[in-house]
């Protein structure tokens, strides 16, 4: 199957998340959204690229996949992840990162050369006496930080081609 990248607005790209994403709602805001089209023109998954959640990777030079949801078309995943990390660069940041749950193997980024760096434990919530917040479903699940730099790019083709995740 052929998929194409093509650009979101991030109304369209979260309307998309909140009926597609297994476990996660749409996130808040976002830097840029892309979505896969298969070759008939029809909207396979999507991406939404944000600053990242943790502070400590807030440099101003980095971005975070903030959400991914595909319909499971073949290599979608592993397009909307190459595509991220190529507009990214493009725009001058320097490094990209993602989580994956735990169960997740994370073959699609693997596919785009992603490096896993880091496993993060469960977490009990974000809900704190000083800030309440609403329980999303998702504490208690172990993550997995994966990171890819604008030099782990160097050698990939900067392209969007069909199969482009099986041609490396």
């Amino acid at each position: 199957m052929t998929i194409t990248i093509v650009p979101m607005t991030v109304r369209d790209a979260c309307a998309y998340i909140a009926r597609a994403h297994r476990h996660h709602a749409a996130p808040q805001g976002h830097k840029f959204s892309i979505g896969a089209e298969a070759g008939d023109g029809h909207l396979v998954g999507v991406a939404i690229i944000g600053r990242p959640v943790a502070r400590a990777y807030d440099d101003g030079r980095t971005v975070e996949v903030t959400r991914l949801a595909t319909d499971g078309s073949s290599n979608a995943c592993s397009a909307l992840y190459g595509a991220a990390r190529r507009a990214a660069k493009a725009s001058g940041h320097r490094r990209a990162i993602t989580y994956t749950q735990e169960g997740e193997s994370g073959a699609s980024l693997r596919a785009v050369g992603w490096r896993r760096t880091a496993e993060r434990p469960a977490r009990g919530g974000w809900d704190t006496p000083s800030r309440r917040r609403r329980a999303l479903g998702t504490e208690q699940v172990a993550r997995t930080l994966w990171v890819i730099t604008a030099k782990d790019t160097a050698a990939l083709p900067l392209r969007d081609e069909p199969g482009c995740a099986q041609q490396r």
